[in-house]
């Protein structure tokens, strides 16, 4: 049975639904990449003022981070969060085809999780809290976090280290769905594990000792064919095959495991008789245990050692993200999920299933008379998601799969919750290409849906915290329990980030020349 508070909350989503679905609309068509959500960020940070809250900006040394308060007395602080953050090469249009944003080429920023659905989904729920403390006189505090670069797991290891989940008496984590059975649930013992992400960097900066003994001494070589040392390009391309040929001995075959690299830099695109100076490399490590991560990172320091050996180079390593594994509560876990099934599965209307139908057509599929997966509409208990997510992974396994919500689990009681986004039922040997779910990510009828059922489960689930003391309790003490003590505990891991914001290496991001605002791939390069 929902309270009086509740009650007002929902009303207060309803009411505001056509806000919430523009706004979403807003963050989708910004699309903006890790650690450069310029627009986005200050979009936030102008709508949470103008609702009454103090903020911090470029919190946690993270120029698009910032952290947002309201209070109504003094009473529990709850803590919410926003995520607004793209990916690289998947610009796409809220649209049934194929297509990019206007003015931009595929290469630039889309949202594919959504983001973008995830971060109005929350503030939704943030607003109607407010809303509700306020008429109903509810004493306590909101606390609501930007948190940049998800994709690279950047700001949350950031800002736990600086001290900004603490003090909270509970912690509200929404993701949309995204693999079954963790469709509408939320999770109950095994929570996303650890993840390293790290930059090597390679620099040429003494070529001119590389071919000393071979050297006769002049000032300028005399040829293109003359010797030269390898340079930073070299140096980065054996560190990828070393680390790919190598990867398969970096740690056992069993518990799910993940290394992925990027290249960021690669000499500056000369080609003349000069060694490349500068090369970057990044990796990402997600793994199920901070062991694990360890033994990885030892395997590449060896490899980025030898190739800088090897080429002529030194090395640097640079982290972007240190993240510890999470911590369940499933006294967290109860409140919210209750909270959820007060709200009901997502619900896609006809106008929804229309255009999903033509996206099914443009994909090459054929149109249904249900295009979305059933599991969309139905509820899953966590502890049936457990059992379905435990079938497939090893008994001695506790972690799995990556986000760096984890890291806010070792700081207060945290819920981490799953609502269905739109998806596609496949026909048996089709698949659907990455566009169609980045389209029904942006498109108001079939995202909507989401954001609102997420909004209000946020909503019911912070004032559920803050009314029921002793539900609030119940989730402390289970925090307490589990950590050995709280913050401190026997059993605590304390944060791992012992680094700066990466923020000033060369990210993705969008830039605005003669030409007028691109992706810093030009658009014409692929028109």
């Amino acid at each position: 049975m929902t309270s009086s508070a509740q009650e007002t909350a929902l009303a207060c989503i309803d009411g505001i639904q056509p806000l919430l679905s523009a706004w979403t609309r807003t963050i989708f068509d910004f699309g903006e990449t890790a650690w450069r959500e310029y627009q986005s960020a200050a979009w936030y940070v102008d709508r949470l003022k103008r609702e009454g809250f103090s903020v911090e900006e470029g919190s946690g040394g993270m120029p698009t981070a910032f952290c947002a308060h309201w209070t109504n007395g003094d009473g529990p602080v709850i803590g919410m969060y926003g995520e607004y953050d793209a990916v690289p090469g998947n610009c796409q249009d809220a649209a049934t085809v194929k297509r990019a944003r206007p003015g931009l080429g595929v290469e630039a920023g889309g949202h594919t999780d959504p983001h973008s659905g995830l971060g109005i989904g929350s503030l939704g729920g943030l607003l109607a809290a407010k809303a509700a403390m306020l008429e109903h006189g509810i004493k306590g505090t909101l606390r609501f976090t930007g948190e940049p670069a998800e994709k690279v797991r950047g700001s949350k290891p950031i800002h736990a280290a600086k001290g900004y989940y603490d003090g909270l008496a509970g912690m509200i984590s929404f993701h949309p769905f995204y693999m079954l059975p963790l469709c509408n649930t939320a999770r109950w013992d095994t929570h996303c594990g650890a993840a390293y992400a790290m930059i090597y960097r390679f620099v040429c900066d003494e070529p001119e000792n590389w071919g000393r003994a071979a050297s006769d001494g002049a000032p300028i070589p005399q040829a293109h064919s003359a010797v030269r040392a390898p340079g930073a390009n070299d140096a980065l391309m054996m560190m990828y095959m070393a680390s790919k040929a190598l990867r398969d001995s970096m740690l056992t075959h069993q518990g799910g495991w993940s290394i992925s690299e990027a290249i960021l830099t690669a000499g500056q695109a000369t080609a003349d008789n000069l060694p490349a100076g500068l090369a970057e490399i990044q990796y990402m490590i997600r793994v199920p245990t901070i062991r694990m991560a360890e033994q990885v990172t030892a395997v590449l320091d060896r490899n980025a050692e030898a190739a800088a050996r090897m080429s002529g180079c030194r090395y640097e390593r640079h982290w972007v993200s240190k993240s510890r594994p999470g911590l369940a509560n499933h006294a967290m876990a109860d409140i919210t999920y209750a909270a959820l099934s007060t709200v009901g599965a997502p619900q896609w209307n006809e106008e929804a299933r229309a255009i999903a139908r033509e996206v099914q057509v443009n994909a090459g599929g054929e149109a249904t008379e249900n295009p979305f997966i059933d599991e969309l509409e139905r509820l899953i208990t966590p502890r049936e998601a457990e059992a379905i997510l435990r079938r497939d992974l090893p008994p001695s396994q506790v972690n799995s799969t990556s986000d760096d919500y984890t890291d806010m689990s070792w700081h207060a009681p945290t819920s981490r919750f799953y609502v269905a986004r739109p998806a596609l039922r496949a026909p048996k040997g089709h698949t659907y290409p990455a566009w169609v779910m980045n389209a029904l990510g942006g498109i108001p009828a079939t995202i909507d849906p989401m954001v609102t059922c997420a909004a209000k489960t946020v909503a019911l689930t912070a004032l559920r915290l803050l009314e029921d003391k002793a539900a609030r309790d119940a989730a402390m003490g289970e925090f307490v329990e589990r950590t050995g003590g709280g913050v401190g505990g026997s059993n605590w891991i304390a944060p791992l980030c012992d680094y700066e914001a990466p923020i000033n290496f060369r990210w993705p991001e969008y830039v605005t020349t003669p030409r007028g605002r691109d992706w810093w791939i030009p658009a014409a390069s692929t028109a």
